[in-house]
């Protein structure tokens, strides 16, 4: 009787930590701003990880590299790879952006995957991982938009603009379209995808065993991993599409 009711209480406890809260969120009023201060937190969190992984990796550098280093540098590797191969060869100053945009999406998807941020009780909403709320994602975009234009005026110059009526001024409505929608459908992706999969589990959750809703959050794991790197593969294609100057 006693195991039964152990194993009760370890299934409820796996249900309420793959549960998922929607349109609940917890506010913080900052001056004459209300903001979600679950994303806050959680995206201190990661923003602490991300740190604290690269003090450890510049503390003691080595000419020889140990585990650890190799680690980091094949990391760093991945992420020049990517941003010359969209960028091109004046990829050096966007490794940091383009770097950056991928491991915070990347330690944000894991973490709310790994880390048991539904047992941490919050007044209203819950614990999550920051790409789960729209406005991390919508943000996220902006930067990429911004990043985009700057990177085509500082290229060209206000040179730049002409290309919204090539090959024909008659295309200008769609060009400005495109550019604008960039942004959003960058959003809506992570996004979509991201909330896609919790919902998956805590369906499955609610009617088979746990022996099937594991491996699909496994599978999570890797899915969020992707979503990371196609953001990032898009917002270093969208920077070289700009200082390119053509579609």
């Amino acid at each position: 009787m006693n195991v039964l009711l152990c194993s009760i209480n370890t299934l409820k406890g796996l249900y309420d930590i793959s549960g998922v809260e929607v349109g609940q969120h917890f506010y913080w009023q900052l001056g004459g701003f209300q903001v979600h201060a679950q994303v806050l937190i959680t995206s201190w969190v990661v923003i602490a990880i991300l740190l604290g992984s690269a003090f450890i990796a510049v503390r003691n550098p080595q000419t020889i590299p140990t585990a650890g280093q190799n680690f980091f540098e094949y990391v760093l590797e991945f992420l020049r790879d990517v941003s010359k191969t969209q960028i091109g060869e004046e990829y050096g100053p966007w490794v940091p952006f383009i770097g950056t945009m991928f491991l915070f999406l990347f330690v944000s998807n894991w973490s709310g995957a790994l880390l048991p941020w539904k047992r941490i009780q919050l007044p209203h909403g819950e614990l999550a991982a920051p790409t789960n709320d729209i406005n991390t994602t919508v943000a996220l975009a902006l930067l990429t938009s911004v990043a985009y234009f700057y990177a085509g005026l500082s290229k060209k110059g206000l040179g730049y603009f002409s290309k919204y009526i090539q090959p024909t001024p008659i295309l200008l409505p769609i060009n400005i379209l495109e550019d604008f929608t960039k942004p959003l459908s960058l959003s809506f992706r992570l996004f979509g995808n991201i909330l896609a999969d919790e919902l998956v589990v805590v369906v499955l959750v609610s009617l088979v065993p746990l022996v099937v809703p594991i491996p699909v959050m496994f599978l999570g794991l890797f899915t969020s991993g992707i979503q990371a790197l196609i953001f990032a593969t898009l917002a270093a294609a969208y920077i070289g599409e700009s200082m390119e100057g053509h579609h």
